[in-house]
């Protein structure tokens, strides 16, 4: 069942039923467990289903994997939508989905994170069961440019280059969000001219704008975006800005994260990261 898996993860061929004990999904709306199958089933009232995790969570990428396949057994319409590409290597991305070049063309051409085989069983995956899959974030050219001038200086790019990327203005998000990323920052001292703030929204926007164009094609009915908690927890980040693009789709967000609470939840504290919360298990490896 896990095929792809068997050798990419640091503890041996995976067991959903075997290794649940390392692992467990709550709904913070019933505040309770739930099991994988009743997720999936709970998702069927999502356009778009947000999955964010700590990008070296182990467990948290099997777990993708089995929404993934779950999600594509019970609906049609299913696609992929991955922060780990970023827009302009959509083509390369596309041509390797449908067979056209090489994983060493992949490899080559695409800018594939380090961690790439965390995520290489959902991509062969979509490539077998021939599902979309978006390559939904911005180029690193260009939000460092942000960080450096600001937004204003992406109005020097030319057409093909401002298409890569959400339309400008971006919005700027305050409120939460801003106090949540000044937090991470160190303080609001620690943003300075807003600038290092401005490429998060840049970053964040572009996701959320290229998921709304994602949802408006056939036979596209229902996403699984996969992303860092940051830009989904609390329903801040990428799906504010997806809201403000897309209003009528309906959105649902997973926290998925090691914890050490893994078995008696903290609702307080929880309940407000998202629709699921995911806890697994800190002492299984990471896979870096």
């Amino acid at each position: 069942m896990l095929c792809y898996l068997t050798g990419l993860l640091p503890f041996a061929a995976f067991s959903m039923q075997q290794d649940s004990i390392h692992y467990r999904i709550y709904d913070t709306h019933a505040q309770r467990e739930i099991g994988l199958p009743d997720l999936a089933a709970a998702l069927q009232r999502a356009d778009v289903v947000f999955f964010g995790e700590e990008h070296n969570d182990s467990i948290a990428h099997v777990l993708q994997y089995e929404l993934l396949r779950a999600l594509t057994d019970q609906y049609s319409g299913v696609a992929l939508s991955m922060e780990m590409f970023v827009s302009d290597d959509q083509l390369v991305l596309d041509e390797y989905l449908s067979g056209l070049i090489t994983e060493r063309n992949l490899d080559k051409d695409a800018v594939l994170w380090n961690n790439y085989k965390d995520y290489r069983p959902m991509v062969e995956y979509a490539k077998e069961h021939h599902l979309p899959v978006l390559a939904a974030n911005a180029p690193s050219r260009y939000t460092n440019r942000v960080t450096r001038e600001g937004l204003e200086s992406l109005k020097a790019l030319d057409k093909t280059a401002r298409a890569l990327l959400a339309p400008l203005p971006v919005d700027t998000l305050t409120g939460a969000y801003y106090d949540k990323f000044a937090g991470l920052m160190g303080g609001h001292e620690g943003m300075g001219n807003l600038k290092i703030y401005q490429s998060q929204n840049l970053w964040d926007a572009t996701m959320a704008y290229r998921i709304s164009r994602l949802a408006k094609k056939k036979p596209v009915k229902k996403i699984l975006h996969l992303n860092g908690r940051f830009h989904s927890d609390e329903q801040l980040g990428t799906v504010a800005h997806l809201r403000k693009y897309a209003p009528k789709l309906s959105v649902l967000n997973i926290s998925c994260f090691p914890d050490e609470s893994i078995a008696q939840p903290d609702w307080d504290t929880f309940s407000r990261l998202g629709d699921f919360v995911i806890l697994t298990d800190p002492t299984v490896a990471k896979t870096f």
